[in-house]
């Protein structure tokens, strides 16, 4: 594999899911990205198939980002074009800071905050009251729940502008996924104490942040949290996990911010 992340032809794509997520994520995406990019996505430490950190290292993104830097490595993978939602995104800049990354595209990152969230109000209730006892005891009715529209909207309504549109297993496995994150805890801890900061971000990784308009989670990016040169979109329609959204927008996204060449059309309007 080349230095840019070419293998076999094609450019080589690294997709990092948010805080609470899987690789299931990008299901919707990857099947319009494999034609033009060998797709990697992965579950980040804590989450889904893998291990959390080691006990005493601390979660945030840039342990996180070295931690799939490892991945890569052990995987064949030297230097991917890379691809995040949420947290995943910050964990993409952060591999892009020190040359882990061909190119990096964020999907409402996580990070770029005027300054750290600390601890969240209201006891750190979350969607689904993840931990409480009545969810863990309706956990072996969650597949049946979650086929009625209404479930999933009530559900899935923070990440997504359409739950309609994520299908009933789909939506199954982002709970369980939600529901068994070992690293979930640790991570949200990390991610609210700290800010992405972009001084001395290298200039020959391009980055695009692509912010999605119907975000409910987070607020948009603050300007001078971005790297320098970096290219800011608004994806149009779509909620903080736009996948199931408007897959055919994402993968667009994704295929443009990581194209080798100079010029490429926006997915949408661009912004300054």
């Amino acid at each position: 594999m080349s230095e840019n992340g070419t293998q076999g032809g094609r450019e080589q794509l690294l997709l990092i899911h948010g805080l609470g997520g899987t690789r299931t994520i990008w299901e919707p995406v990857i099947p319009l990205l494999e034609g033009e990019r060998e797709v990697h996505a992965i579950d980040m430490p804590g989450f889904g198939q893998t291990p959390p950190l080691p006990e005493g290292e601390e979660a945030s993104a840039l342990n996180l980002a070295r931690a799939v830097h490892d991945h890569c490595l052990r995987n064949g993978v030297e230097r991917p074009h890379v691809a995040g939602n949420s947290l995943g995104g910050w964990v993409a800049l952060e591999m892009g800071r020190f040359g882990w990354a061909a190119s990096v595209t964020t999907l409402s990152p996580a990070g770029l905050w005027q300054r750290p969230l600390g601890e969240p109000k209201g006891g750190g209730a979350r969607m689904l009251l993840r931990g409480s006892p009545w969810l863990k005891a309706a956990r072996p009715f969650l597949s049946v729940a979650l086929q009625f529209p209404q479930t999933r909207a009530a559900a899935f309504q923070s990440i997504a502008a359409h739950p309609d549109r994520i299908p009933p297993d789909a939506a199954h496995d982002l709970a369980i996924g939600w529901l068994d994150g070992e690293g979930y805890d640790a991570a949200n801890r990390a991610m609210r104490n700290h800010v992405f900061d972009p001084s001395g971000y290298p200039s020959d990784v391009p980055v695009t942040i692509a912010w999605c308009e119907k975000d409910r989670l987070l607020g948009p990016p603050k300007p001078h949290r971005r790297p320098p040169g970096a290219r800011f979109l608004v994806l149009p329609g779509v909620g903080h996990t736009p996948t199931w959204d408007d897959p055919e927008l994402v993968a667009r996204t994704l295929l443009d911010g990581s194209a080798v060449t100079s010029e490429v059309e926006p997915a949408t309007k661009e912004e300054h």
